[in-house]
């Protein structure tokens, strides 16, 4: 039951509700018609593709990944250099300062051990062989990007985590002390002890892990601004206008990781996809572009290398730099050379989709929340 973390309350819970995105007991998109679940009408033939559906969602085999170790060790030329370890996490190094974004090394995302997506293949590297990092920053408390085991080792080390408005309660049950964690609300700010800023800014998602918790923790996007150089993080979020905004006040990004994976129609407008995903880049004011939230979990009914593959269609038609390392290849952003698709040397084979163990009818009577993100 730990894994469901922690309740809002006390002083945490006063700031929360000074918030004005809180309301009714709940916080809300700014976009008051956005819903958290399914559009209405949609659920059963969802629920229905989703269990039985026959879709590449799976590879036939782990992704190719490398080592980061040894490229940590090398000085960076540039001052800003990226490692893509899997989903939405990312280790940033910025104008001397490390940042480590929604970090996930457990097995499932899920509250439990022997249920819900696994991941398609570990993390090139231990928590333990990490470099010393300045910050930890979490976008939300979904479980694909707040992950209990994984906090559990990070909780150890000396370094703040920086989250949006409530989601402390839930590193603070899980043993970070309460003087390490930095809640902020939209547009609200940190600084870490090497003088970058991460700064929390709008995204158009949900919240909550458990019956009852939905949207009691806000959602947002990040950005990391250091002297030289700036990173805007999306997190989890649909297709927002709000990102014009973020570009006038947060602007201009040297790096952009946009989320492409884990969409579909049914959805609204909380997952972005690569078509969507494109953009919001260009409402930022472009940059180079990392797709992240991809090839780690299977949380949706498209093709597991549908968004990559999209992304490799349409981006260069759009002029837009992509950068789309191997899991664990240190790159500097600025010095990535055209996208080779590495990732089709296991996608030739198709995974098979285990058949449901209830129908999808009882699986919404049964009261799932979906989508699980």
């Amino acid at each position: 039951m730990s894994a469901f973390g922690g309740k809002v309350g006390g002083l945490r819970l006063e700031r929360v509700k000074a918030s004005t995105r809180y309301e009714g007991g709940v916080f809300r998109n700014t976009a008051s018609a956005t819903a958290p679940g399914l559009k209405k009408g949609t659920a059963i033939p969802t629920m229905k593709e989703y269990l039985c559906g026959g879709q590449r969602r799976t590879p036939p085999g782990p992704l190719p990944s490398l080592s980061p170790l040894e490229g940590w060790t090398r000085p960076i030329e540039t001052g800003l250099r990226a490692t893509w370890l899997g989903h939405s996490t990312v280790l940033l190094e910025v104008d001397g300062a490390r940042v480590l974004t929604d970090p996930v090394w457990g097995e499932r995302a899920s509250p439990l051990a022997f249920a819900g997506p696994k991941r398609f293949q570990p993390v090139p590297a231990p928590v333990s062989a990490l470099p010393p990092l300045d910050a930890v920053v979490i976008s939300h408390d979904h479980y694909d990007h707040l992950d209990y085991p994984t906090i559990l080792e990070l909780a150890k080390l000396d370094v703040p985590f920086v989250t949006s408005l409530g989601v402390g309660a839930h590193l603070e049950a899980w043993g970070v002390p309460a003087e390490r964690i930095t809640e902020l609300d939209w547009w609200e700010s940190f600084e870490t002890r090497r003088g970058v800023t991460i700064t929390a800014a709008p995204s158009q998602h949900f919240s909550g892990r458990g019956l009852g918790s939905r949207n009691t923790t806000l959602w947002s996007s990040l950005v990391v601004r250091g002297p030289r150089h700036s990173v805007f993080f999306s997190g989890d979020t649909g297709l927002t206008p709000e990102y014009a905004e973020i570009r006038r006040h947060l602007g201009p990004f040297d790096l952009v990781m946009l989320e492409v994976g884990a969409y579909h129609p049914a959805w609204g407008d909380i997952h972005l996809g690569p078509e969507h995903a494109l953009e919001a880049l260009a409402l930022l004011g472009g940059g180079s572009f990392l797709p992240v939230h991809w090839g780690t979990f299977n949380l949706a009914m498209h093709s597991w290398d549908d968004p990559p593959e999209t992304l490799l269609r349409l981006a260069p038609k759009q002029g837009v730099r992509l950068v789309m390392p191997r899991i664990g290849e240190v790159v500097e952003p600025s010095r990535a050379e055209k996208v080779a698709p590495w990732w089709r040397g296991v996608a030739s084979a198709g995974a098979e989709v285990e058949p449901p163990s209830e129908s999808p009818e009882t699986a919404v009577e049964h009261g799932v929340q979906w989508p699980f993100d």
